[in-house]
């Protein structure tokens, strides 16, 4: 694992990017890191735009701020517009390959491309989409083992949405399998 991480993860308000950061965050903490994280919502919530910072470290984190982030996940095409300019040039972006057209993104950065709808819809549930994109974003940088963030959704999740905690299971290892 490397000592320093962070990502931008990104798109419309309901895709779960508050969810998966908010996990990410909390399993880096559980595995003993230094962890920050800052949500931004758009105006109209759900259907408008989302995103967040989360930035891990061995090490106190001088700033939450990001303005070169060394990985992102872009789970809708404005997210890619404003997002992928900023990409750090040896940095790597995962890209829902459902809602965003391969012609948009730039050919000098690692990208994984993966059909996270397409995955989610094939594992039972579009709104899975975001767990599979965090199980790639988990394989493409290396930053928390998998089991790690397995575990924290075991830990997280109320009771009242347990019954969900194997098919999420399935969707990050689906994510992490692809890339």
């Amino acid at each position: 694992m490397s000592s320093y991480q962070d990502v931008i993860i990104a798109g419309f308000g309901g895709q779960g990017v508050m969810l998966i950061g908010n996990l990410l965050a909390q399993a880096g903490m559980e595995h003993g890191l230094e962890v920050s994280f800052i949500p931004v919502y758009g105006a109209e919530m759900r259907g408008g735009t989302a995103n967040c910072t989360v930035v891990m470290d061995e090490h106190a984190i001088g700033s939450p701020l990001v303005r070169e982030p060394l990985s992102t996940i872009i789970l809708n095409e404005p997210s890619l517009t404003k997002f992928q300019p900023r990409l750090h040039k040896d940095g790597v972006q995962v890209v829902n390959a459902s809602l965003v057209d391969k012609g948009l993104l730039d050919a000098s950065l690692h990208t994984v491309y993966i059909p996270v709808n397409d995955m989610a819809h094939e594992l039972g549930s579009a709104k899975m989409a975001n767990m599979v994109a965090l199980g790639a974003w988990i394989k493409a940088t290396g930053a928390l083992p998998l089991i790690e963030v397995q575990e924290t959704i075991k830990r997280v999740t109320s009771a009242h949405y347990a019954k969900l905690i194997p098919a999420n299971m399935k969707a990050l290892e689906a994510g992490y399998d692809f890339a």
